[in-house]
């Protein structure tokens, strides 16, 4: 790396500076600065043998974790350049800027950009623009950086030293030996030899850097499916302006959203500040969403929670708000009376907004039943914001549980099975209950004394308190399925036995939802009795 035109005084004066880290029992230098360099001094070498030759060597430990942190901080400032960026190793990012370069007036704009930027923040910083990424990783490291102009790769390498292709350092070495240290001594010679002798290494190295093989890279983040952002020339701080480009930035996004016939259901809002730093907010919709007002209430909400979640600082020169998930929504039918066919269902959705804003998306839940026999398994706790689909298919409730098939499945669903609207047509408005709504769980053991082991219980006590049964209705038999209850089982712990539930009501018109557990003289010796739930 060289310095810009302008510091070479400023550097002048600079002390000479390294990192070293210990290897077994030796500390080496990890990396020097410009200034240690000039001095003869480089990375690997001893740290006793470098302090003896530069006395006045300023040296501090390695702290790979903070380094990985920084990198990860640069990383998230560059995604205002692409949203496709991946690390390099312990010093280095990849941008892929591919589409992304005219919004920046070329590549050697852009370039320049960042280096400019990343300088005045007080990194010294090296890069470079190549069709493939390892042409850029190689000129950045053993070259002068820079852009190279499309399918002129070799050109730019053929100088550069075999090192420069990432290959391994006893195959590196090994060319050296036999004479071939650049790129253009092995460039047009037969690649069966060198494949034999240096590894398959070399040679698909090789062809990644000249682009005859194709080189992906790992970015951090996938990315978005609908971006829209805002530039502005002086940095904005207030609240009200960052709402006031959020709602702007929430209608382009919609736009967008409705020519793909989708809505979005997670939204992310990022905000570069001057300083580099990068801040994000991440807010979840239990359907899919477009409405701007909306969005922009979503995020309202989620900041009524945390305030310090915003720092303006010296202000935001860029605001970015990202579709992460989306799924299919059909368009609205209007309607004169109300506007919309489906404002009940908007209006719980908008509540399932706003509560999980506040408290997290997947804190909001909702009850879905649950192929079980045991009551208290039949339902379960599912987030609200899932789809009816996605739930059925979370907690394993589906068509086939009851023979009704796929088919069945999906009109289960819908609502549309005409067997069971007719069913539910038929029921009278108000039916009992035939169990609590509300169960114990897990049961408390009562003491029961009943006339016969299998009738129903004639007194019971729970918790201290003696209960005259005076009716009594039952018993409902839940046996468990066979794979459970089968006396020979081969993991006792997957034994069941038969519940008994009784309705019963004391003298003072209590009534409470009992069951014996074990048939006598067949599964048991002794039934135990449980009282299970309380009927308002």
């Amino acid at each position: 790396m060289r310095p810009p035109a302008g510091q070479a005084s400023a550097e002048a004066v600079e002390p000479p500076f390294a990192v070293a880290d210990k290897t077994g029992n030796v500390q080496r230098l990890v990396s020097v600065n410009r200034m240690a360099r000039a001095l003869g001094l480089k990375p690997g070498e001893n740290l006793a043998d470098a302090r003896a030759r530069v006395p006045h060597l300023l040296v501090e430990p390695a702290a790979p974790e903070q380094d990985r942190m920084l990198l990860e901080r640069l990383a998230d400032w560059c995604d205002r350049y692409t949203p496709l960026v991946a690390l390099d190793g312990e010093d280095g990012l990849i941008l892929d800027i591919t589409g992304c370069a005219h919004l920046f007036d070329g590549e050697e704009a852009l370039l320049a950009d960042v280096q400019d930027r990343l300088t005045r923040q007080g990194f010294a910083v090296c890069g470079a623009v190549a069709d493939t990424p390892g042409a850029a990783w190689a000129i950045t490291r053993f070259g002068m950086g820079g852009c190279v102009p499309s399918g002129e790769e070799r050109a730019a390498l053929v100088n550069l030293p075999v090192r420069a292709l990432r290959i391994a350092e006893a195959a590196a070495e090994g060319l050296e030996r036999v004479g071939l240290a650049t790129i253009g001594a092995i460039c047009d010679r037969p690649r069966a030899p060198l494949a034999n002798r240096f590894g398959l290494e070399l040679v698909q190295r090789l062809d990644q850097a000249l682009g005859r093989e194709k080189q992906p890279i790992s970015p951090r983040f996938a990315a978005p499916f609908v971006v829209a952002e805002r530039r502005f020339f002086e940095p904005i701080g207030r609240m009200e302006d960052v709402q006031a480009v959020l709602l702007s930035l929430a209608g382009q996004v919609a736009g967008a959203l409705e020519r793909r016939c989708e809505g979005g259901r997670v939204f992310e809002l990022a905000l570069f500040r001057v300083d580099g730093a990068v801040q994000r907010v991440v807010v979840g919709t239990s359907r899919p969403l477009r409405d701007p007002r909306r969005v922009l209430a979503l995020f309202a909400e989620k900041l009524k929670t945390d305030e310090s979640v915003l720092d303006a600082g010296y202000g935001y020169d860029l605001i970015r708000l990202a579709i992460i998930e989306a799924e299919t929504a059909s368009a609205e039918q209007l309607t004169l009376s109300t506007g919309s066919e489906q404002g009940s269902e908007a209006d719980l959705a908008g509540l399932i907004d706003r509560l999980g804003a506040r408290l997290g998306i997947d804190r909001v839940t909702r009850f879905l039943p649950v192929n079980r026999h045991l009551p208290e398994s039949q339902t379960g706790f599912v987030p609200a914001a899932l789809a009816r689909e996605d739930a059925l298919s979370w907690v394993g409730f589906g068509g086939d549980d009851f023979g009704l098939g796929k088919e069945g499945t999906e009109n289960l669903v819908s609502g549309a099975d005409p067997v069971v609207e007719a069913h539910w047509q038929e029921l009278p408005l108000e039916l009992p209950l035939e169990r609590p709504l509300r169960l114990i769980d897990p049961a408390e053991p009562v003491e029961a004394v009943a006339m016969v082991p299998e009738g129903p219980p004639l007194r019971f006590r729970w918790r201290r308190v003696l209960y005259k049964v005076v009716r009594s209705e039952g018993p409902e038999r839940i046996a468990p399925p066979w794979w459970m209850g089968a006396p020979d089982a081969p993991d006792p712990q997957r034994q069941a036995v038969t519940r008994d539930y009784f309705r019963i009501e004391d003298e003072d018109g209590r009534r409470f939802w009992l069951y014996r557990e074990g048939l006598y003289a067949r599964e048991t010796t002794a039934p135990c009795w449980y009282l299970q739930g309380i009927f308002a």
